[in-house]
């Protein structure tokens, strides 16, 4: 009768050796575990749906405070999909905006450089967390370490979507539209796509896989803004007397390390501001002569510049309110917009330009912060309370009163249907309408 063969015999030195390698592999495991994102993460994720409040009509007689939160980790109120998102510490949550509700969270045992909210069209929004990792890179300068470790969550449910690591400088602001997100930077700018693959890296960079594709690396990069596709950035070179303007794509044909101008030019003068950018314009804040040359008295707040695509000139108009820091903190003027306006945070007025062409249409002095479409009526934070002006003129209709405690210090609004939002130093304070 046929038989098989017998199992191979397993002498002691295999079993031990076998024995050696599990213990080598649960350990490498265990280890990776802790080292991991995911070791130093907790994270709750929304157990029911989060419902917006109603859409606004128009400004209420009066507003009353409904809740607040700590938000020292936001520059502005945060907005995305249904949720009022707040950053403190090193956790992000995600709020109902009627009642302040924590609805989600997501912290990392890691301190928060920044969060933001973007790209409203994909899944009822995103929101990115950047938390510095003091076990990675240090910023050149003593500065502290990069701000390397970036997450972003569904605004829905706040689960985790997507990770990467960034060389963004301590101080960064995220900057995001429908499409990609920058990260400011004194020296060094990085912008992403909705899928936080990176598409733009310019200035010093770390690791340069290729020398001589940064044009200008070791200038200074005081302002800048984001939108169309479009970055434009001022720049303060060690070999140039004057403010460079540059124009770059978001998204160049030749990658990420090779940075795509539109265009790039000397201003006249120092102190220069970028304020818009559209399709086909980009708009800067400039002291100064109406005409350019040297000396000369331009108005209170110099004079607003209008470059077309190719960088020529197409509009100067002089500003009766004063013009904005050309040193703005986190890199970027504070601004908000509708379809058809941009509205512009000087430090202490606003100007409104059109979104199309970003020349002037009006300017209202005494604001506290850029203003928010509330309905079919426009509030600008004013000591006080809230203006209500006419978005067309910029003409004041009246005033809203809301106790602040400071009347100097800057709001930065924002609206969730028809509660509005104020971000008051570090925290964020929701206010309902009244009857």
């Amino acid at each position: 009768m046929f038989r098989a063969p017998p199992p191979e015999r397993r002498r002691r030195g295999d079993l031990v050796a076998a024995a050696l390698l599990v213990l080598v592999l649960v350990g490498a495991a265990v280890l990776l575990g802790r080292s991991s994102d995911i070791a130093g993460t907790t994270a709750r994720t929304a157990s029911r749906p989060i419902t917006p409040p109603a859409p606004a009509a128009a400004a209420p007689a009066g507003f009353a405070e409904t809740w607040r939160a700590p938000s020292a980790a936001t520059a502005t109120p945060l907005v995305s999909g249904p949720a009022v998102v707040t950053a403190d510490g090193s956790t992000v949550t995600g709020r109902d905006a009627v009642t302040g509700e924590e609805r989600w969270s997501y912290a990392r045992d890691l301190p928060l450089c920044t969060a933001a909210a973007g790209f409203p069209g994909v899944e009822n929004g995103r929101v990115l967390a950047l938390y510095a990792n003091e076990d990675g890179p240090a910023a050149p300068g003593g500065d502290g370490p990069y701000c390397s470790e970036l997450t972003m969550l569904g605004a829905v449910t706040g689960a985790r979507v997507s990770a990467r690591n960034p060389d963004a400088r301590p101080g960064t602001e995220l900057l995001a539209d429908d499409t990609y997100v920058l990260a400011t930077g004194g020296e060094h700018l990085e912008v992403w796509r909705s899928d936080l693959v990176r598409t733009l890296e310019y200035g010093t960079v770390p690791a340069q896989e290729q020398v001589g594709r940064q044009p200008r690396p070791g200038c200074g990069y005081p302002s800048v803004t984001l939108a169309d596709m479009r970055v434009a950035v001022i720049e303060r070179c060690p070999a140039e007397d004057a403010d460079r303007l540059t124009v770059l794509v978001t998204d160049g044909k030749d990658g990420a390390e090779t940075p795509e101008e539109r265009f790039s030019q000397l201003l006249p003068g120092t102190g220069a501001a970028v304020v818009g950018v559209a399709q086909d314009r980009v708009a800067v804040t400039v002291p100064g002569a109406a005409d350019g040359g040297e000396g000369g008295e331009g108005g209170e707040g110099g004079r607003l510049v209008v470059f077309d695509g190719a960088g020529a000139q197409v509009a100067v108009t002089e500003l009766d309110v004063a013009g904005p820091d050309p040193d703005p903190a986190g890199g970027y003027v504070p601004a908000t917009g509708d379809d058809t306006r941009r509205y512009v945070f000087t430090g202490s007025a606003v100007l409104a330009l059109d979104a199309g062409e970003l020349a002037l249409l009006w300017s209202f002095p005494d604001a506290l912060g850029p203003p928010v479409r509330y309905g079919t009526d426009l509030l600008v934070p004013v000591p006080g309370g809230l203006a209500v002006l006419d978005p067309a003129r910029g003409t004041p209709r009246r005033l809203i009163p809301v106790q602040r405690g400071d009347d100097t210090a800057p709001v930065l609004v924002a609206t969730q249907g028809e509660v509005l939002l104020e971000q008051r130093g570090a925290e964020v304070i929701a206010l309902s309408p009244t009857p």
